[in-house]
């Protein structure tokens, strides 16, 4: 893990950076803001920023977002500052440290930085296979194409295959092709000379000259406009980029790995993706399957993330009921482990005695099953059976149906009234509104789970928003507890 420290404290950030480098994490020092944004620029990149209180941390934040850097801030201060730490989170800064720094409480930093993007948590079969795959090619330079739903961890398994490789002491850089607007993404990518365009105030190295001797993950690829996908293609087949704005040719050696949750021979018969890129990309597929095709998986993660949220909310981790893990294990997952870990957050939330029973469970999207799932799941009642056992659950019996009230014909002729009469875009409207809910305001979550990408989804709530509606906020969850307060 990169770690970059701005500022100096008294020499107590220099003391927190040695703790850091103990800890393995490679760490380097600027001054000032102005100079953490320049070693950024310039191509050296961090997981992580651990910013002196007494910098302008708002500045910081501001350049951060506007030139598209992803880093999470921490800030640094001696002893208790409430007010100045209160200041810095309101300005971008994910935690405030105090100083003198505590040797565990770094390590509890970095831990949490790493575990966010590297855990690979599983008990199913089915991933295992992949694993397995994974682990006989990671060792390569080879290419890969990552595929599969939304949700389904292709991120995670890319940095899977990265940690095994012998490139594993070098970065791993991300670029999600889907959150950066075309006209930002080849700069993105291939970087940007002095003056190349407006607002280029200075030389940017880009994505691909930061991954130089590591792994460049291209995530949602699929999502890239072609006239791109051409300049790529060139990058890809003589590791030799161009910047914008430059005149020479400047040589890169990384492994590229790919993610989509598209079909991309079917995008290539559209159109829409370059064949030729396509086979580039595609020396070895991974696919990911989806959660409800790997339910052993599910009571292992659902625990994990019982376990995360509740230290992240300062609460005791709560038991979970054989009647809420038999709902899990009946659910379409139509989201996969990102509405899994949505799920249980919203559990620990609503969790009552320190138990997550069912009124704990609130699953949604269950109405766009298909009705082939609710076949599986009829047929995974003694997984959920052997689940409940194994939560302490007895002798409960599984129910003969499934809890998801589209599976009855019943409910699904209501279903069909409730949307009959009703335009496109209400009924799409109100799916887009309810599943950012459900996501408690994340907008990347709820892109994913919808199946479009966070331009579409953007756009669509500013339109909602130019004709008066309500738009959940991120991390607004007034609408959930209210039931249990």
């Amino acid at each position: 893990m990169r770690l970059l420290i701005v500022g100096s404290l008294e020499g107590h950030m220099i003391t927190a950076g040695k703790i850091a480098f103990e800890k393995g994490a490679k760490v380097a020092t600027v001054d000032d803001v102005d100079q953490a944004m320049a070693s950024l620029r310039t191509g050296n990149g961090a997981d992580l920023l651990m910013v002196d209180i007494g910098l302008d941390i708002d500045k910081l934040c501001k350049h951060l977002d506007a030139e598209r850097f992803s880093v999470p801030v921490i800030a640094c201060g001696i002893g208790t500052q409430p007010s100045k730490a209160g200041d810095a989170i309101r300005s971008g800064a994910k935690e405030y440290i105090p100083l003198p720094p505590d040797a565990e409480l770094i390590a509890a930093v970095l831990a949490a930085v790493t575990e966010e993007t590297t855990s690979l948590i599983y008990k199913d079969p089915a991933t295992a296979a992949v694993l397995k795959l994974a682990e006989q090619i990671a060792p390569s330079d080879a290419s890969v194409l990552v595929t599969g739903e939304s949700g389904t961890g292709k991120e995670v398994m890319s940095r899977y295959l990265h940690s095994k490789s012998k490139r594993a002491k070098k970065n791993f850089i991300s670029v999600n092709c889907a959150a950066i607007p075309e006209n930002l993404l080849e700069s993105e990518l291939f970087g940007h000379e002095k003056g190349a365009f407006t607002g280029a105030i200075s030389r940017r190295i880009g994505k691909f000259e930061e991954a130089n001797g590591g792994t460049l993950l291209l995530d949602e690829i699929s999502e890239m406009h072609p006239r791109l996908q051409a300049k790529l293609l060139r990058a890809v087949q003589e590791r030799e980029i161009d910047r914008v704005g430059g005149n020479q040719p400047i040589k890169v050696d990384i492994r590229l790995l790919a993610t989509s949750n598209r079909d991309l021979e079917e995008e290539v018969k559209k159109g829409n993706f370059r064949e030729d890129l396509y086979f580039r990309l595609n020396v070895v597929t991974i696919e990911m399957p989806s959660l409800r095709d790997r339910p052993l998986d599910i009571e292992i993660l659902a625990d994990h993330f019982l376990g995360k949220y509740a230290e992240s909310n300062g609460v005791a981790k709560p038991a979970i009921t054989p009647e809420a893990m038999a709902q899990l294990m009946q659910h379409h997952w139509r989201g996969n482990v990102r509405e899994l870990e949505n799920t249980m957050h919203r559990a620990v939330l609503l969790s009552r005695d320190n138990l997550v029973g069912p009124e704990a469970i609130m699953l949604t999207g269950s109405s766009f099953a298909p009705a082939a799932a609710a076949q599986t799941v009829v047929t995974q009642a003694p997984t959920s059976t052997a689940a409940a056992q194994a939560y302490g659950g007895g002798t409960s019996q599984t129910p003969s149906q499934p809890v998801s009230p589209s599976v009855g014909d019943s409910n699904n002729t209501q279903t069909d009234e409730k949307l009959v009469g009703r335009t496109v875009a209400d009924v799409e409207k109100d799916l887009i509104l309810n599943t950012l809910e459900h996501c408690l305001g994340n907008r990347t979550h709820a892109a994913n789970i919808l199946g479009i990408s966070i331009r579409t989804l953007r756009n669509k709530l500013k339109l909602y928003s130019e004709d008066g509606t309500e738009i959940t906020s991120p991390g607004n969850i007034s609408e959930h507890l209210s039931p249990s307060v």
